[in-house]
């Protein structure tokens, strides 16, 4: 049968049955695919990532999807749509985990984009345009040192250097990883620019907000950007812990206090003068066999995380933070601090026109989702930067995130999809 080039006709109780169907089976399935240990581990460029990527092609061609891999490895299925010259709309998203992640960051967004293709094809329907499900390798730059691994890669961004970044349980470059993977790394940096086209990903959101409202979904209008120093270090000196006066010590571990309790200063008076902004160490190393109980350290790893939506915000905490580390070097005798390499993403804007054509189809149940910005880093935003129309639809998620812990309902994501299958079944143009 010849599908429908109405998109009236699709039963709303029919596609939400199979968005329903299809989120619950493909997020079961991909979690079946992981480490050992608490929670989901999927690192980037890994066996299991290609197996979950696998058995997202096998929904894909049995749905009867124009299946396609590139150099990086990223996934796409296409749906064809009425108006095949128009920018396809692109949805997805990744399926690599963090170390112990949870059940549905990065997962629930593969699964969204699958259920609203399902529900096109399940009502016999065109969509406006073509909608091409993309899922996206290497999305959470814990393994490597790297922003948006596939994303950029697919645009063309992703740079000679960067395949040289290491994978820190492995040592091995990223460019070797791609290559036991199957994928082509000369051919990554040889890849141009796609024409831009339209991006949506559905995610949960990793803070409280929608959970503490009491809300099901929002529309996501920005994304921060980051500013990381990934190996910063501090050396002292080792000391007897009974045996060396205060006058006398240059502890590692009391200059990394000096620095967090100015950095969260900082940060309070940074906010209180409207500035967007985070701070955050979040791995700290001062346990290695050389430390013990019984000694002054005399060395201490960290990580530092700055983000926001501003660049010119980073700027001045980056500023900021390195005025406190002198200030510290020069008080306490002894200390040095050195950050290493700086890594970054750049912050975006995010497209408000589709933000509010999604809003038209959610009104069509009676629904108003917020407009929000993102504190985590999404594909989105790469490619928004890229130069694409691109949105987020987040979707509430309690007990954090990155962690095993991490919460959702299903329903929550079948209302934001069928929101997005009312816009572009109805009213998609602006």
């Amino acid at each position: 049968m010849t599908p429908s080039r109405s998109a009236t006709t699709t039963d709303p109780s029919d596609a939400e049955r199979v968005i329903r169907e299809t989120i619950s089976r493909v997020i079961a399935g991909v979690n079946t695919l992981s480490d050992s240990g608490p929670g989901w581990t999927r690192p980037s460029y890994s066996d299991l990532e290609s197996k979950a990527h696998a058995l997202i092609e096998k929904e894909a061609l049995a749905l009867g999807l124009e299946v396609s891999r590139d150099a990086a490895g990223n996934l796409f299925a296409r749906l064809a749509g009425q108006d095949r010259t128009a920018p396809a709309l692109f949805t997805g998203s990744h399926l690599d985990t963090v170390s112990q992640g949870g059940a549905y960051d990065g997962q629930a967004g593969v699964a969204g984009a699958m259920a609203l293709i399902a529900a096109f094809r399940a009502g016999n329907v065109l969509p406006p345009m073509d909608i091409v499900l993309t899922v996206t390798r290497a999305e959470e730059s814990v393994w490597f040192p790297v922003s948006y691994i596939g994303s950029r890669a697919y645009l063309g961004k992703l740079t000679a250097e960067e395949l040289d970044a290491k994978r820190v349980d492995t040592g091995q470059s990223l460019a070797a990883h791609m290559c036991s993977q199957g994928y082509d790394p000369e051919a990554v940096i040889a890849t141009k620019a796609p024409d831009p086209a339209q991006f949506l990903e559905f995610h949960i959101e990793q803070g409280p907000v929608l959970h503490a409202a009491g809300e099901a979904y929002g529309l996501v209008t920005a994304i921060r950007g980051g500013l990381r120093y990934r190996s910063a270090r501090i050396t002292g000196q080792w000391a007897h812990s009974g045996g060396t006066p205060r006058a006398d010590r240059a502890d590692a571990v009391v200059a990394f206090s000096d620095l967090v309790l100015a950095m969260d200063r900082i940060w309070g008076e940074m906010q209180e003068a409207g500035d967007d902004l985070t701070v955050t160490f979040g791995r700290v190393d001062a346990a290695t066999s050389a430390h013990a109980m019984a000694k002054v350290a005399g060395e201490l790893e960290f990580c530092v995380d700055l983000r926001s939506t501003d660049l010119s915000v980073l700027e001045r905490a980056d500023s900021h933070l390195k005025t406190e580390i002198a200030r510290i070097e020069s008080e306490r005798s002894g200390i040095a601090f050195s950050l290493g390499a700086q890594s970054r993403s750049r912050p975006a804007t995010l497209s408000r026109p589709m933000a509010e054509r999604i809003a038209r189809g959610a009104a069509r149940f009676g629904e108003a989702p917020r407009r929000m910005s993102s504190g985590g880093g999404h594909d989105a935003a790469a490619f928004a930067v890229a130069g694409w129309d691109s949105v987020m639809v987040f979707v509430r998620n309690w007990n954090g995130s990155h962690c095993p812990e991490e919460g959702m309902n299903e329903a929550d994501l079948v209302r934001a999809v069928m929101a997005v299958h009312a816009a572009l079944g109805n009213d998609w143009q602006p």
